[in-house]
């Protein structure tokens, strides 16, 4: 027998119209029914952005597969695994640009073999070659290890890197911002302070970060809203964070997964995976922006639908998504801009392509020029 849930009260509603959603707020807006939380966040996403959806013709460059840490959501590891040279970085580059691409995605595991000086050298030889490519480059986790080696405080690292051509840093190796979680899924990563300490340290050295969260996994779901409620906090002390990308757990070839599979838990459905976006526009509203939907998570019908439950970025064309589908992904690892126009249209949106800082990007536009609705000048600076 089907039973109506109250409607969402009123006061709850205006602090979400606010940017003053609290955790008991965001609760009891999940355990409500799902179609006014979805209504909710589109009309948040209405007010801060429009009717328009962003997407970045870009291409990942995973430097290596090789790495010194435990995780055990990790199927990309490999113990004779490669690193490439600067030379085939830089021949990658020059195919993603010929491909018309405006990013480069450079990421990788965490090895000996990669120093700060190494990734240094890769930036500005790809800076020096390609100027109007925005570098979007290493996790938290990357710089510091890599500071490590080379004996070097995180924050000169960063001064280091925003001076050789680093656009933007990851936001990756966040997966839960909980130490009770990372001790059981990547017990050798840096700490959830150590996280938020080098992200907003990147963000006074004027280097702009996106925020991911992975999750379906060994969290709950307190710890999932704990975690969104920790990037707010971070976006009202620096103003540097671009977007927030939920990232679903994808349970195969992996230690985490294969336990979980074996109890018979299979990560999240698709409407938690929706209530995660809606929840996150909720709580992030005049803050963050820029809720994205991946496509390489979601899958593309699904991260078409998600544009009506808070989100308003489909990601990047890719190229390739080695990460995902060594973890069993299954929808591809490219999506062409003609396919997210497609998408974008058929929900009765606006496409538009953006660069890494959601800048307009396209046809008679230098990557410098444009700026999307609802980009927000940060606490930075300007937005050149």
């Amino acid at each position: 027998m089907y039973v109506k849930k109250p409607a969402i009260p009123d006061d709850v509603i205006e602090r979400a119209q606010q940017g003053k959603c609290t955790k008991e707020d965001a609760l009891l807006l999940l355990e409500g029914n799902p179609f006014e939380l979805f209504e909710l966040a589109n009309e948040l996403r209405a007010s801060t952005v429009g009717d328009v959806v962003s997407y970045v013709v870009n291409r990942n460059i995973y430097i290596t597969n090789k790495c010194v840490g435990t995780c055990g959501f990790c199927a990309y590891r490999a113990e004779e695994g490669y690193i490439l040279s600067v030379e085939e970085i830089l021949k990658k580059t020059e195919e993603a640009r010929e491909a018309g691409a405006v990013e480069v995605c450079v990421q990788g595991g965490y090895t000996p073999e990669a120093d700060m000086e190494f990734y240094l050298e890769i930036i500005e030889s790809i800076k020096s070659g390609f100027p109007d490519i925005c570098i979007h480059a290493l996790s938290p986790m990357e710089v510091n290890y890599a500071a490590g080696l080379s004996g070097m405080s995180v924050e000169d690292a960063l001064r280091k890197l925003k001076k050789s051509g680093l656009d933007s840093l990851t936001g990756t190796s966040a997966e839960i911002l909980s130490d009770r979680v990372r001790k059981i899924i990547c017990p050798g990563k840096i700490t959830t302070q150590q996280w938020i300490d080098t992200v907003t340290a990147a963000h006074r050295a004027g280097i702009s970060t996106n925020s991911t969260i992975m999750y379906g996994h060994v969290e709950t779901l307190e710890e999932r809203l704990d975690h969104v409620f920790t990037i707010r906090e971070i976006q009202k002390e620096t103003g540097g964070i671009s977007e927030l990308i939920p990232m679903s757990f994808l349970p195969y070839n992996n230690p985490i997964g294969e336990k979980m599979l074996a109890s018979g838990k299979f990560t999240t459905t698709g409407l938690e995976d929706l209530q995660l976006i809606a929840i996150s526009r909720i709580i992030l509203h005049t803050h963050v922006n820029n809720i994205q939907a991946t496509w390489v998570k979601l899958g593309k019908k699904l991260a078409q639908f998600a544009l009506q439950c808070g989100a308003n970025d489909l990601g990047g064309t890719l190229m390739e998504d080695q990460i995902s589908t060594a973890s069993g992904g299954s929808y591809g690892e490219y999506v062409s801009p003609a396919e997210f126009e497609w998408m974008i249209k058929g929900a009765g949106r606006v496409p538009m392509q953006r660069d890494t800082l959601y800048r307009k990007v396209g046809p008679g536009l230098s990557v410098r020029e444009g700026l999307l609705p609802g980009y927000v000048i940060s606490k930075m600076g300007s937005k050149e």
